[in-house]
Parts: structure tokens; C-alpha cells; sequence
């Protein structure tokens, strides 16, 4: 029996044991939220307030998807290495119930076998043979068990680290938000007609009908237009971080097609221009919500809906990477999205991309798939 549990233990030595740096993440996360922090402090003095700031916030959605992502990871090794550590509880346990005998066996006792000398020679040649391989599976296992107790430390350590992150980021956001507010330096394509807005808006069916309109709530609008962007066509920054839910054509869970692309972002998610584009119209818009209408070039118009926070006036010529809005937050979370987001440090990473994004581009008020100007990076 003994021979047998140390020949079957000597075979469990074999098994291989992870050697990872389980806060390495975790600390690149912090470095960038450390940056983000000092990025946050030098904007107060930026002379383009507005550009530094939306700097700070994008460094902050970087370094808290790092962070969250770090803990994901944390999270489910630190439950693998436990289950199976779990799983070998009776083996473990005869493991150390053999490596206990042994030391305290003593010498003349241990060498003693019942069937005399020659046994006592083969239990020695077992005993020296196996013998390293125990202690060898005895080390993996103090490295899993240390390893269990870094990962959770690490992890009630990062929550704190993300917290901050989190409060960063919202003052971030509420800066940038008060700093648009102030801003009076950007150019203006035309000014609006309220009144015609409100009339265009009450009077409208479908978005191709809105937009069709869209010429008559300009007043005194300048001649011209922006520089044409048609050499970046394909190569364009989505508005925002994210990925694609739904493409061009695909029904959604109603059925209803539509000619956009819809994109799932994480909670407050910064959406920025593309490229420079006369603001044509904010506000909300039949079922889309919150919808942002940037014209970037005579004859194209990019509809970005379903925001939560929309900025900018009506007329302005927006420069490329300017922010337009933030997306929503999860319902009952509060104002800091502290405790909502907190929750993303679990396994499912897709879980935490709440919210979304419905991108449409038309050419002469005709839809085409966004992604024929957009870079999406996804087949």
C-alpha cells in the first residue's frame, strides 16, 4: 500500500505548475491610472482645456479597462488554481502524510522490512527514487498555495486602486463637460433657427426625412465646406471604444433592419468625432434617443444615437477627436457609476459593455455601411 500511494504521488510530481507574474497587469493598470491622474493635473493649466481634458478621460477609460481586465484575469486563475487544489484535497493530504512519516521516522526503523534484507534494499531504492519527486510536488504545491493568497490579495489591493480610477475619471468627465460649457473659440458654420428645429423635429418620420431637412433650421450659413475627407475613407477611428453588437442589414431581437452599425461600449464611454465636421444637429430624435449629426464634408452626414450626454451647439465646426457625448450608465447606478462598475472585475469581460452606439452614414442622404469609412479592425 505504501509502495503503491508513493508510486502514484511520484507520477502527480509530474504534473507541470504555471509560473506567472499575476500583478503585472495590475500594475501597468496603475501606472496608467497614474498617468491619467497626472494628465489630469497639468490640464488645469492647459491652454486648450477642452483637448487636454478629453486626453485625461480617454487616459482614464485606458487605464480602468486595463485594470478591469487585470482583475478578470486574476479572478478566474485564482478560482482554477483553487478548484484544483480543492480537486486534490485526499491527495495532498496523503502527501503530507508521507513526507510527516518519513521525517519522522527514525533511521534503523525506516530501513526495517518484513521480508528482510533484500525488501529492505527495494524499499530503500523506492524510497531514494521517489523521494525528490515528493519533495518536488510538495514545492508546486506550496507555489500554487501562494500563488492563491497573492491573487486575492492582489485583488482586494486593485479594487482600491480602481475606485479611485473610477472617481478620476467622473471628476475627469465633469471637467470636460464644464470646460465645453465655457468654451467661445470655435469657428461656426451657421447659426440655428430654434424654431425651425423644433418644427423639423415634431414634423419627422424617419431619419432620411430629418436629415433631408436639415438645410432649413441653418441660418445665415458660410459658402463652402469643410475639406473633403474621401483619402481617409476606411481609415477613420470609430467614435468610440467598443466593438460591433450588429452590423449594416442584421435585425436586431425585434427584427427591425437597420442600414447602421450598432456598437456595445462600456458604461460613460467618451464618443468623439471621427474627423472635423460642422455640428449639424443634437438633441434626441425620434426612437434613437440622444442623436449627434456631424456633416464632415458636403454631401456626408454621420449619425451617431443612443448617447446619454450630448455636447456642443448647433453650427460649430468641431475639430477631429472632439468629444460629442458620453454614453449612459447602468440603471440604478449613481451618479459616480462607482458601484456599477465595480462589478466588471468579473469573468464575463462582455458583460460589462452595457450600453450602445447606433452609427449611420449617408451620401446624398442614401445609407451606406459605415464600415466601408470606418477601420473597425474585424472581418
Amino acid at each position: 500500500m505504501i509502495r503503491a500511494g508513493l508510486l502514484s504521488l511520484a507520477l502527480l510530481a509530474a504534473a507541470p505548475a504555471t509560473a506567472q507574474d499575476p500583478g503585472a497587469d495590475a500594475r501597468a493598470a496603475s501606472d496608467r491610472l497614474n498617468r491619467a491622474a497626472a494628465l489630469m493635473e497639468a490640464a488645469d493649466g492647459a491652454a486648450n482645456r477642452v483637448k487636454a481634458l478629453t486626453e485625461v478621460v480617454g487616459a482614464y477609460e485606458d487605464g480602468l479597462e486595463a485594470m478591469r481586465e487585470g482583475l478578470r484575469r486574476a479572478a478566474i486563475q485564482e478560482e482554477a488554481l483553487s478548484r484544483r487544489l480543492q480537486s486534490r484535497e485526499d491527495e495532498i493530504a496523503s502527501l503530507l502524510g508521507v513526507l510527516q512519516s518519513m521525517a519522522q521516522s527514525e533511521g534503523p526503523v525506516l530501513l526495517l522490512h518484513p521480508s528482510g534484507p533484500i525488501g529492505t534494499a527495494r524499499s530503500g531504492m523506492i524510497i531514494s527514487d521517489v523521494t525528490p519527486a515528493l519533495e518536488t510536488r510538495a514545492a508546486a504545491l506550496r507555489a500554487e498555495l501562494e500563488e492563491v493568497t497573492v491573487l486575492r490579495t492582489l485583488q482586494e489591493s486593485a479594487l482600491d486602486t480602481l475606485r479611485e480610477g473610477l472617481k478620476g475619471a467622473q471628476d475627469a468627465r465633469t471637467a470636460l463637460s464644464q470646460a465645453i460649457a465655457d468654451r467661445t473659440d470655435l469657428p461656426r458654420r451657421f447659426n440655428e433657427d430654434p424654431v425651425k428645429t423644433a418644427l423639423l423635429v415634431a414634423s419627422t418620420e424617419t431619419l432620411e426625412g430629418f436629415a433631408s431637412g436639415l438645410s432649413q433650421i441653418a441660418v445665415d450659413e458660410v459658402p463652402g465646406s469643410l475639406p473633403g475627407i474621401d483619402a481617409r475613407k476606411g481609415s477613420l477611428r470609430l467614435p468610440v471604444e467598443g466593438r460591433i453588437l450588429r452590423r449594416a442589414g442584421e435585425a436586431d431581437a425585434a427584427g427591425i433592419v437597420r442600414p447602421g452599425i450598432v456598437m456595445a461600449t462600456r458604461p460613460r464611454a467618451l464618443v468623439t468625432t471621427p474627423a472635423p465636421a460642422t455640428l449639424r444637429y443634437r438633441g434626441e430624435l425620434l426612437d434613437y434617443g440622444n442623436v449627434v449629426i456631424l456633416e464632415p464634408q458636403a454631401g456626408l452626414l454621420m449619425v451617431f444615437a443612443g448617447l446619454d450626454v450630448v455636447y456642443g451647439d448647433i453650427g460649430e465646426v468641431l475639430p477631429g477627436g472632439s468629444p460629442i457625448g458620453l454614453m449612459g450608465a447602468p440603471e440604478g447606478a449613481d451618479g459616480r457609476d462607482t458601484n456599477a462598475l465595480l462589478i466588471e472585475n468579473g469573468k464575463d469581460a462582455g458583460a460589462s459593455r452595457s450600453q450602445t452606439l447606433y452609427i449611420e452614414v449617408r451620401e446624398d442622404n442614401e445609407p451606406v455601411d459605415p464600415e466601408t469609412w470606418f477601420e473597425t479592425n474585424e472581418g
